[in-house]
């Protein structure tokens, strides 16, 4: 896709994080944008914020993790603008876990797994009938995390898990796409190539009520980037960080090049995939991966 004005681009999760700077890059751009969020108070300023550039937007609320929330968002989204070309599977949260695996609450299992992967198999599903049916060119976006698709950081297993798991949708979804010949598209977005300035490690905000947090769990201390990065230099480490604003222009770029794979990846990061795919290739012990 070369050109963006006028086409009709609807966001998940994006009243914040990479979702509100895709809805900015886009629309300056000249597309019209949709998003859809659980966090009212944001996705109102966003919208607003937006606006107030001069582009075209309107906000539903929508949770990813409820097929019927899903379907009513896809609805409005065309009934409103009649057609979108654009779809970006992008919400998601940490649900943020820590020590051994075995002594976390399930609610955390289960709060993850409802909004990583379930969002994503809710939006397709709402979704991708209605942009098939079109029968013409659009794409979906669904925003993976190199953190399960390609690495396993032990210290994050429930999102690691999930994010997996939407890596693994994706790609079947691409290929059930290329099997029919579509003009829909589907590409794998994944933010980077640092940890993304994002408000994930505050998902807290927007935790649903019939999952509440274990009280008696500790608590980590870290709800933003700048604590992670403060606990990082406590150990003599330096952490790199990198805006969302930067992964929308690059998800656009990988857009007008029809990429599947629109990412942005270290050395160091390669290096560590590659040790592990290596592990994989000759059966020798996985080498524990870490923040680079």
């Amino acid at each position: 896709m070369k050109d963006f004005r006028g086409k009709v681009a609807v966001i998940t999760g994006g009243a914040s994080g990479v979702g509100r700077s895709l809805a900015f890059a886009l629309g300056r751009e000249g597309a019209r944008i949709m998003i859809g969020d659980v966090d009212q108070q944001n996705m109102d300023d966003t919208v607003k914020a937006l606006s107030a550039e001069g582009i075209e937007a309107i906000a539903h609320k929508a949770d990813v993790s409820k097929a019927d929330s899903m379907n009513a968002f896809a609805e409005k989204a065309f009934s409103h603008f009649g057609g979108v070309q654009l779809v970006f599977a992008n919400a998601g949260i940490g649900a943020g876990e820590g020590g051994m695996m075995w002594e976390y609450n399930l609610n955390d299992w289960e709060w993850g797994f409802r909004v990583n992967v379930w969002g994503v198999i809710n939006t397709i599903n709402a979704f991708m009938p209605k942009l098939v049916a079109q029968n013409a060119e659009a794409h979906f976006v669904i925003t993976g995390s190199g953190n399960g698709a390609f690495l396993m950081f032990p210290d994050q297993p429930v999102y690691t898990a999930t994010k997996a798991a939407v890596h693994a949708i994706t790609e079947g979804l691409y290929f059930q796409m290329r099997r029919q010949q579509s003009p829909v598209q589907v590409n794998a977005l994944f933010p980077g190539p640092n940890v993304v300035e994002t408000g994930i490690f505050n998902s807290d905000r927007v935790r649903p009520e019939d999952l509440p947090k274990d009280p008696n769990k500790p608590d980590s201390g870290i709800t933003t980037v700048e604590d992670m990065r403060k606990m990082m230099e406590e150990y003599g480490m330096k952490l790199e960080t990198t805006h969302p604003d930067e992964v929308a222009e690059y998800a656009l770029e990988g857009l007008r090049e029809n990429k599947f794979w629109i990412s942005k990846t270290k050395d160091s990061t390669k290096q560590q995939m590659k040790a592990r795919f290596d592990s994989i290739m000759s059966g020798t012990d996985p080498v524990e991966p870490h923040v680079s």
